[in-house]
């Protein structure tokens, strides 16, 4: 458990990749946690893809307003989600975060760029050849990260934590 804990408090954002790939053996384990995130009533209503083609990686870096490092990056996984289903956000995020902190465990390096409600989301849906139904929900950029994990400073937790509120 403390291995866990320890990379929850460790992992901070990527934005700069080794120029390598990542092994297959390792997108395959992500993209099988991502799958074993907690759904709403266990309707699972993801599409995970994992993008490695640099082409790709280029066009998807280019839709999107905050993520051009994405071209750089071994790999891209973009999580899509029913938009019908009530709870897709909250279930496509718990997979992000399974992406998230399994890369983490594999001593690699992530950034979360947003992609609900982006103006370019319908723009990555089309570019992966995803069925309209589905939402983006996020793009995670991965990779061997080439720069020091960056310590911004976290609110303490008395400041944002609290145990048994009562009104009044």
């Amino acid at each position: 458990m403390a291995e866990l804990i320890d990379i929850i408090r460790d992992r901070r954002s990527i934005r700069r990749f080794a120029a390598e790939p990542m092994k297959d053996q390792d997108i395959d384990a992500m993209l099988d946690c991502a799958r074993l995130a907690p759904t709403a009533r266990n309707n699972q209503p993801w599409l995970v893809s994992a993008v490695t083609d640099p082409d790709l990686l280029a066009l998807i870096a280019n839709s999107t307003d905050h993520g051009k490092f994405i071209k750089d990056a071994a790999c891209c996984f973009a999580v899509f989600c029913q938009a019908d289903e009530k709870y897709y956000l909250e279930d496509g995020c718990a997979a992000t975060m399974n992406i998230i902190l399994s890369a983490e465990s594999l001593g690699l390096g992530t950034c979360w760029v947003a992609g609900d409600k982006k103006s370019y989301a319908d723009d990555i849906r089309t570019i992966l050849n995803v069925e309209p139904e589905y939402s983006l929900v996020s793009l995670v950029a991965c990779g061997r990260p080439t720069e020091e994990r960056p310590k911004p400073g976290k609110k303490r937790a008395d400041k944002v934590c609290f145990r048994d509120r009562k009104d009044g």
